[in-house]
Order: structure tokens, then sequence, then C-alpha cells
């Protein structure tokens, strides 16, 4: 009976908050006016993943997309394909950000274009006086991340980022179980993300059908590159520095933002790192493994910190993709959504030293597989994460992932970044805002 009490009072708060939610969006000026959006860059990550995960929650939320820029126009067919289908609406299409910011029925903007433009596309939205989702990472170049972070300030405008653990409830219960002291100071963290796919981020069917003439490559390098048209560097950006870091750009950046979230830590003491180009000979410029190793801790306190470990190799797929949280009690592992006692300190080895066992109970955090939605193939965790930062656009409270949380996921892949193009061991200046190697200022 007392379960069956609990449960209507569980009940009664739900409803309560739901009507609270209702009331709070109402007061605010234009809550109820319909939020129209623009799509910057029609590419795989949005069409697979932002439209989507937008599309899930539109009609609730009362979103609408209404344009798609695009500066190559069978992208822009792509994109607008899409959203027709997905959403049973046609959009615009229009050749290029001044065209979309150009006009009157633009409130906000979703912009996954290639990674070296993430930070300077979102510098131009906000500055256009419009509100952002912006694909990770932030900014693989120190400059734009501080250049993109003062932009938002400045601005006022409510910016996610794409890194959409933030918005995961498993995660959330993480760091609210870290957070709480009960896990224990973190003595270790080990990631990984390993795939077996030759394919992976290459293009070669679409390669071929990128010509010069129906793009804008001089617009496409945005006065950061200057070199020849190459449609692959176009397609297949991931692949080639400076248009991509590769694997600490694409995945490197998801894992990590984690660390910062649940410590509180701004970026990382020092990093090194290993790695080559082992088995894919394909022309790619970015490594196909690596190693990298994380001094973490707090920056003035050099006594205490852990290690982050961080393994990722497109050769063999063995360990898949794993975030392990080490305390001295036990281990948290993010992929399964667990806390176990696994590597605790035993009864019989805290006796040798007169100590006591430390092992921590078991617990649930809810496991969160990438669980997809049957009418948009939108996954669960992207789903989310729009969400948040349609609900932010209306109350305009700080989303989950902020411009705070993209700079310090930033910070920690430009130092990343830095150690692999130097061999040398990485520092960031706190003062100068500022990735050091070997002494220098790392540009």
């Amino acid at each position: 009976m007392s379960d069956r009490r609990e449960f209507l009072k569980a009940g009664g708060a739900v409803l309560a908050t739901a009507a609270m939610s209702a009331r709070s969006y109402a007061a605010i000026v234009g809550a109820n006016d319909r939020v129209r959006v623009g799509v910057v860059g029609s590419g795989d990550r949005m069409l697979g993943g932002d439209i989507p995960a937008f599309v899930v929650s539109q009609k609730e939320m009362n979103f609408e997309l209404v344009a798609v820029s695009d500066i190559w126009s069978l992208a822009r067919e792509k994109g607008a394909a899409k959203i027709e289908k997905l959403s049973g609406y046609k959009v615009d299409k229009v050749r290029n950000n001044d065209e979309l910011y150009a006009r009157k029925d633009v409130d906000a903007v979703i912009i996954a274009t290639a990674d070296f433009q993430h930070a300077r596309h979102g510098i131009e939205a906000v500055n256009a006086g419009r509100d952002a989702y912006v694909e990770k990472p932030t900014a693989h170049l120190m400059e734009d991340a501080r250049n993109f972070r003062a932009a938002v300030h400045k601005s006022g405008k409510i910016v996610q980022v794409g890194t959409q653990r933030r918005s995961t409830p498993s995660y959330m219960r993480a760091a609210e179980y870290i957070q709480s002291g009960k896990f224990g100071d973190i003595v270790m963290v080990e990631m990984t993300w390993n795939v077996n796919q030759p394919g992976r981020w290459r293009r070669p069917d679409v390669v071929p059908l990128l010509k010069e003439e129906d793009t804008d490559w001089r617009r496409y390098q945005l006065g950061v590159i200057k070199e020849p048209f190459d449609a692959r560097k176009y397609l297949e950006f991931r692949l080639f520095w400076p248009y991509s870091s590769g694997i600490p750009d694409q995945w490197l950046v998801h894992q990590i933002d984690t660390v910062h979230w649940f410590t509180g830590l701004p970026h990382p003491r020092s990093v090194v790192a290993n790695g080559g180009i082992y088995l894919w000979k394909d022309g790619r410029t970015n490594w196909d493994t690596m190693t990298a190793v994380f001094d973490y801790g707090p920056l003035d306190d050099l006594s205490k910190g852990f290690q982050v470990q961080y393994t990722s190799r497109f050769t063999n797929s063995a360990g898949g993709t794993k975030e392990l949280y080490y305390s001295n009690g036990g281990m948290i592992d993010m992929d399964k959504g667990t806390v176990t006692p696994t590597g605790g300190l035993t009864a019989k080895y805290a006796a040798e030293m007169k100590m006591q066992a430390n092992l921590l109970p078991g617990l649930s955090l809810g496991g969160d597989k990438i669980a997809t939605d049957a009418n948009t193939g939108a996954d669960a965790q992207t789903s989310a994460n729009m969400r948040n930062w349609m609900e932010c656009v209306r109350s305009r409270k700080t989303p989950n992932a902020s411009i705070e949380a993209g700079y310090s996921h930033s910070i920690a892949l430009c130092m990343n970044v830095a150690a692999i193009q130097t061999g040398l061991k990485v520092t960031f200046d706190e003062k100068t805002q500022q990735v050091m190697a070997g002494g220098k200022v790392y540009a």
C-alpha cells in the first residue's frame, strides 16, 4: 500500500512539473510562436542524425525547418528531400549562409558542417542573431574556440554543442553519483573506440560526383585553408588535416567531455600521444590508430590527480567503445551503465596493511543503448540533446551541452592535436588560454 502511495505521489509530482513547465513556456514572450530553423550543412551527420532528431520533437515543441543552406547543389537537394520525406513539407534551398541569414524567417540554425568549420559557422550564426545547435567538435584550433566562446557570451544566444551524452540519462546519473562522493576519488579512466571499417569516413561513390563548378571551394575553406580543389578533402574531410584531426575530432571529444563533466575539471594538465597510419594506406593523413594519455587533476595541486588512457583504432574492432572509470572501491562501466566493486580493495589485501576493505555496492545507472526511432531513424541520445536545445531556446536557460562544455573539450582536443603533431608533452597555459608544446605556444 505504501508503494502505491509513493507511486501516486511521484506521478502527481510529474504532472505538477509538467504543468509548471507549460506555464513557464506560456509566460515567455513569443513562447507559443513557431521557431523557424535553418539547416547549415547537409552532409551525413545532418541527414542521418540531426534532422531525424529534430523531427522527433518538432511538433510538440512547435519548431519547423524552413531552409537548407549548403554550397554544393547536390547536397542542398538531398537535404530538402530528406526533410520533406520525414516532415511532409517542403523547405527552401539557399546557396550559402549569407543568403540564409538575409532571410527574416530564420530564428535558429542547426550546424553540421566539416569539423574545422564548426566554430566559425557558430560565430556567424550568433553574430547574425540566431540561436544554434552546433555539432562537435567545437574547435580544433584554440583561436577558433576562444572566439566562438566570446561571441556566444557577447550575443547571449542559446548554443547547444552536439555532445549528446550530456542529455543521456545514464550519464546524468553517473555524473550525479560521482559528484556525490559515493564513488570515491577517480584513480584512472580507460577509454576506447575501436572499429574495423576500411570504409569509415570514405565516400568513394560520392567523390566522383562533386565538381568544382557545382560548389564554392573558396567559401568552403573559410580563409583558414588555401589549397587547390580536392573532392576528397571536401567529402572525406575527416581523413585529412587541417580539415579534421580524425580520431580526436570525431571520437575523443565525445568521451573526454564526460571527464570534464563528471569531475568539474576544465581541461587536462598534460597530454602525450603516439600512433600512425598502420593499415589503411589510402592517401589519408590522419592516423588510423592512436593512443593518448591525459593527466587530470586540480590545476593548483599536482599531488592529486589521475590518468585518462585513450586508445582508438580502425584496424580491429575488439573492445568496441568503452568508458571505464575506476576508484579504489570499484568501477563504473558506462557501456553497461553499472557500478560494480570490480578491482576494489578486498578484505584480504586491506588487512595486510591494517586497513578496511573498500568495495562499492553494485548499482545500475540504467544502460542507454542507442535505440532509434522507428519512424525517423533518430537515435535516442541525439534526440534528447536536440530536445534540450529546443527547450532552452524557449526558456533561455543554459543547455546541457553549453558553449563552456564545448570550450573545455576543445582544449583537450587542441592539446591532443599538438601532441600528435609535435611528439612532445603538451600542457595548457591557464592565464593565456594557449596550448604549449616544448615550452612554446603551439598554433
